[in-house]
């Protein structure tokens, strides 16, 4: 009996929810465009005083294009040390094995 309690409770719930998100998809989600005003416009104008500023936007792009660089370096290398001793073992397997069997 409690089992067809709780199937019933979670059914109720499942319905609730989908009524919500029913109402949600109505309305859309992007508003219509307006154009933007003056105050809108002047604030996004260019602005003189902070054009001294504009290089720090260029150091971060540089310095973040170096920390790419130097993860792909460091990632190429760990890649290459585990492929070194990856044919290190194999040779040493081999060499163990013609020894073994020239015995």
């Amino acid at each position: 009996m409690a089992f067809f309690l709780q199937k019933s409770s979670l059914a109720n719930h499942l319905r609730s929810s989908y009524r919500k998100t029913e109402g949600f998809l109505a309305e859309p989600s992007r508003a219509f465009h307006v154009e933007l005003g003056d105050r809108e416009k002047a604030l996004l104008a260019e602005d003189p005083s902070l054009r001294r500023f504009k290089s720090y936007k260029k150091s971060v792009w540089r310095l973040k294009r170096i920390g790419d660089v130097l993860t792909i370096v460091v990632v190429a290398g760990c890649c290459y040390e585990i492929y070194v001793r990856a044919v290190m073992r194999e040779e040493a397997r081999n060499q163990a094995k013609a020894a073994g069997g020239s015995e």
